[in-house]
């Protein structure tokens, strides 16, 4: 795992935040706090995160639904906190997405102990793909190929790759790429997805990485 690895922690209870700050930057995370969750989708969109910490009871929107906000346009690891025990909220908690579900009170050691854990078993999942992608670089390697990507062709690409085999619509797309809300048509989804597979058909020539799903919009097929 990159111990340069950027985390998220939207916590309102400052003790608690200052907490699991202090122990996550210990253990060589870069580490970007908020407390409301009001804001949340306004960061996320303007920085690169690795792993969102994110509790559950929060001023402005609630945890579930930033979780919701978020399944929607990535991927990202998400670790839910809440002091809040009963089996609903921790299987709503699941069923949108939330990787790990953690109650308080907790030990931050198991918190970042955990977070490591659930940031191994992802990255192993993605690099499983023979196509790995480097964002720092919007670059995108198969063996010993390399292409570079515009921003926008990068997200979008990111966006598919994270989880293989799930069909996004257009709309979820541009979400994705545009987070700032923009109106942008239909169409300008397929022109960066028509631009994007002649950038990737130069990578993998015999596999399309990008396949068009009729009437529903597009998948990422892995590369083995």
């Amino acid at each position: 795992m990159n111990t340069n690895s950027r985390v998220l922690i939207v916590e309102d209870e400052l003790k608690i935040a200052t907490l699991l700050v202090e122990y996550f930057q210990a253990a060589g995370f870069d580490c970007v706090h908020l407390d409301r969750g009001d804001v949340v989708m306004t960061v996320f969109g303007e920085q690169e995160f690795d792993l969102v910490l994110l509790d559950l009871m929060l001023p402005g929107i609630d945890g579930l639904e930033i979780c919701r906000r978020i399944r929607a346009v990535s991927m990202v690891p998400i670790m839910m906190l809440s002091a809040r025990t009963d089996e609903v909220d921790r299987l709503l908690g699941l069923e949108l997405q939330a990787d790990d579900y953690i109650c308080k009170p907790f030990s931050p050691r198991e918190v970042v102990a955990r977070a490591r854990g659930l940031l191994r078993r992802t990255q192993s999942q993605w690099h499983s793909d023979k196509v790995v992608l480097d964002n720092h670089a919007y670059q995108v390697r198969h063996g010993a190929s390399t292409i570079d990507l515009t921003k926008v062709e990068f997200e979008l690409l990111k966006i598919l790759y994270q989880q293989p085999g799930r069909i996004y619509s257009r709309a979820q797309l541009m979400n994705a790429m545009y987070r700032d809300y923009r109106v942008v048509a239909e169409r300008t989804v397929d022109s960066h997805v028509k631009k994007l597979r002649k950038k990737l058909k130069d990578l993998t020539p015999e596999h399309e990485l990008i396949q068009s799903v009729y009437g529903l919009g597009y998948k990422y097929e892995q590369c083995r």
